[in-house]
């Protein structure tokens, strides 16, 4: 359940957020939704992959674990690597949108789920005892300011690398240490060899719009499936 409002100062003066990760925040999933802007910092530590959604919609993600619910980034409370997807950082704050009329993300409103399991009565204050924001609220405003730009991002880009015949649908096969076999076969990714064979206008208008920059970025990031497999390894024993 959740119980959406807009975020304010009267209503939320007493208004705390727990910190940390956990399964009981969302953050025990194998797959999560990322965003353009933060490819470069993803690209890093997760592979980026692609996932069409029944209506035909592509939507950027990164994997996190081999097997459903498995976060192998995820120990206790804590999320092991360098960087943590913009889409678990925002706690349980959310941005509600002006309307597709008004893409200034100044007229944007923060909405706080009341329900989500991260409102405490122990955890980080949302506002000042005067009424300001905290840093922890302007941390939260900041990752939702490059979420609400992230978004606005997917759609040309992917239109763009679609219109080039980059994206490919990808068969990766991993092995474990028990033997056990992983075929990744459900995602789109950005083909290497397409890349290579880009010229002309097309390589011209992807590099002048910034397109061809993420495209590099997700298709070098498959290699960080050894890393996945590094980690499964670890965390069963089998290293």
């Amino acid at each position: 359940m959740t119980n959406i409002v807009m975020l304010n100062n009267v209503d939320h003066a007493d208004l705390r957020v727990a910190q940390g990760y956990g399964a009981a925040y969302g953050d025990a999933v194998n797959v999560t939704r990322v965003f353009p802007n933060e490819f470069e910092a993803v690209a890093r530590e997760y592979p980026i992959l692609f996932k069409q959604t029944p209506d035909g919609k592509i939507d950027p993600v990164a994997l996190l674990g081999l097997d459903r619910d498995e976060n192998l980034f995820l120990v206790g409370d804590e999320w092991r690597a360098r960087y943590v997807p913009m889409a678990h950082r925002r706690g349980p704050f959310s941005i509600n949108l002006p309307g597709p009329d008004a893409p200034d993300p100044r007229d944007a409103k923060i909405n706080v789920d009341l329900d989500h399991a991260r409102i405490t009565k122990a955890g980080e204050p949302v506002f000042l005892p005067h009424g300001g924001s905290t840093p922890y609220l302007d941390g939260a405003s900041n990752t939702l300011s490059a979420l609400y730009d992230g978004i606005r991002l997917v759609d040309p880009m992917i239109g763009a690398w679609v219109d080039a015949g980059l994206l490919d649908g990808v068969a990766i096969d991993v092995t474990v240490g028990d033997g056990r076999r992983y075929d990744i076969d459900q995602f789109l990714a950005v083909s290497r060899d397409k890349l290579a064979a880009l010229s002309g206008d097309t390589l011209q208008s992807l590099h002048q719009k910034g397109w061809l920059t993420l495209a590099i970025l997700a298709a070098t990031s498959i290699s960080n499936i050894d890393l996945l497999v590094r980690l499964k390894n670890t965390r069963e024993g089998w290293a």
